[in-house]
């Protein structure tokens, strides 16, 4: 190969690098060779189908862009494996915004503009890596800020809005919160503005999206690629991590986790519990978790509810600019239907309808009769492991450290058996996890226990008015 062609090659990544980052460059264009430069052509190869596949889907323009710099003549670009005999062409086509590139908006394209099929595996990875769809209304500006969760959005905004330079301020991020408290909206919306200033890409993974493209990355046999695309990227983001199985894809994540946060890369999380109530995780990965911020987002009291709902019924009047729902019937929803955010839009959305369909305006007995099945009885509270033990050795003189111990004396096993059967019947937590989080007892031991008290309550009345005491003072 004539040496010029080499020299401009230097200067071509030289040029690459400066524009995409030492990062990216690493990630996609460090194993990338010249192959040859003919007829305004220039040929380049890479290892893998996946990595031609992403080059070509997000950086065949800046590829072509940068060799037109140094040499004008050069029309289009043609990206091969290195192992593999099929040849694809990756003519310039319309930009993207960095945002659009990294939501699977695009597809590798062949000469003629038209989509190009990829094998089943890689189309797989590739899909996986786009990120999971995000919903355009999910953003910080439509995030209704209250009491309980004012600390998990201004975590978040601080994370979207951190640049590359900019020392991690805590690593993972990890929000957990029930059903419909605004775990996925804060993450989404941490991902639009991110993806929004350029800087830094945001990939958007639901823990489910996260274990399909492993899987179809073993089976393409493109896991190394898909490992080095992960690692990667400026700020991971996973939702849903409770719903991760496989003890080979957990093994991944821990790994890909640590790697992130030891390059100092962002990670954020979101489930509906605590690390240390994951039970289906690694105890290693548990501990990573628990080593950021984590951050629990409470409930949704009444008023922020109400200024849920004015929030709500604003956006909607962007589309449906007759429709208007009475202070007092807004009041009425705020204090009836409490238990989480999904069922206020339901509310609304069933006013919007019927207003819509019959020409009628909202009133107070109409709301009450179409949010009638979304009033439930206030839930007891999720009383946790720790607040039993807490309470417990609170009521019975000793200490936390008493229960988890292997102190046999009386005025210890007495305590910790209460605490036990507590931990069963009031939490949903299995025999082997609650004896994990009482100093790594067997299961059987806490068998014994529960059947212990069981037995004891209906003969022994002190015994049975100090558990309901307890229940009480956990349930407040």
């Amino acid at each position: 190969m004539p040496n010029d062609d080499q020299e401009s090659w230097v200067r071509v990544k030289a040029r690459l690098r400066t524009e995409v980052g030492d990062d990216v460059f690493s990630s996609w264009f460090g194993r990338m060779e010249l192959e040859g430069i003919d007829e305004g052509g220039v040929r380049l190869s890479v290892p893998t189908r996946f990595l031609k596949s992403w080059i070509q889907s997000h950086y065949a323009e800046k590829v072509l862009t940068c060799w037109q710099a140094d040499r004008s003549e050069v029309g289009r670009i043609e990206l091969i494996v290195r192992s593999a005999v099929l040849k694809t062409t990756a003519q310039p086509k319309p930009k993207v915004e960095p945002a659009l590139a990294m939501h699977g908006e695009n597809r590798p394209h062949n000469g003629n503009g038209m989509s190009r099929p990829i094998p089943v595996g890689d189309a797989a990875v590739h899909e996986a890596l786009g990120g999971s769809p995000l919903d355009a209304r999910l953003t910080f500006d439509s995030f209704v800020v209250g009491r309980s969760n004012t600390l998990a959005q201004a975590a978040a905004k601080q994370v979207a809005a951190a640049r590359r330079t900019d020392p991690v301020m805590f690593n993972p991020l990890y929000i957990h919160a029930g059903v419909g408290l605004g775990k996925t909206h804060l993450l989404q919306a941490i991902t639009w503005a991110g993806n929004a200033g350029g800087e830094r890409k945001v990939l958007y993974l639901t823990a489910e999206k996260f274990m399909y493209g492993f899987v179809a990355a073993l089976r393409a046999q493109n896991a190394i690629a898909f490992k080095e695309a992960l690692r990667g990227i400026g700020v991971l983001v996973i939702d849903d991590l409770q719903f991760l199985q496989g003890k080979s894809t957990q093994a991944e994540f821990c790994h890909t986790l640590n790697a992130l946060i030891d390059a100092g890369r962002q990670v954020v999380i979101a489930s509906d519990r605590p690390p240390s109530e994951l039970e289906s995780l690694d105890e290693r990965v548990r501990s990573r978790l628990a080593g950021g911020l984590v951050v629990e987002m409470g409930g949704l009291g009444e008023e922020l509810r109400l200024e849920i709902l004015k929030a709500r019924v604003q956006a909607a009047r962007a589309h449906h600019p007759t429709f208007d729902v009475p202070l007092p019937v807004l009041g009425y929803i705020a204090k009836t239907v409490t238990h989480n955010g999904r069922d206020l839009e339901g509310a609304l959305n069933r006013l919007l309808a019927h207003s819509k369909l019959t020409g009628q305006s909202v009133t107070m007995e109409m709301a009450e009769r179409e949010v009638k099945d979304l009033i439930r009885p206030q839930e007891p509270k999720r009383v946790k492991i720790e607040d039993i033990q807490r309470i417990v050795a609170r009521q019975y003189n000793v200490s936390r450290s008493d229960l988890l111990s292997s102190r046999r004396t009386a005025n210890v096993v007495r305590p910790r058996q209460v605490a036990m059967y507590l931990a069963k019947t009031l939490t949903l937590r299995s025999l082997p996890e609650i004896g994990r989080r009482f100093g790594g007892r067997d299961h059987t031991t806490v068998l014994h226990a529960v059947r212990k008290i069981e037995g004891l309550v209906g003969n022994d009345v002190t015994l049975s008015e100090e558990i309901e005491i307890l229940k009480r003072q956990l349930q407040e």
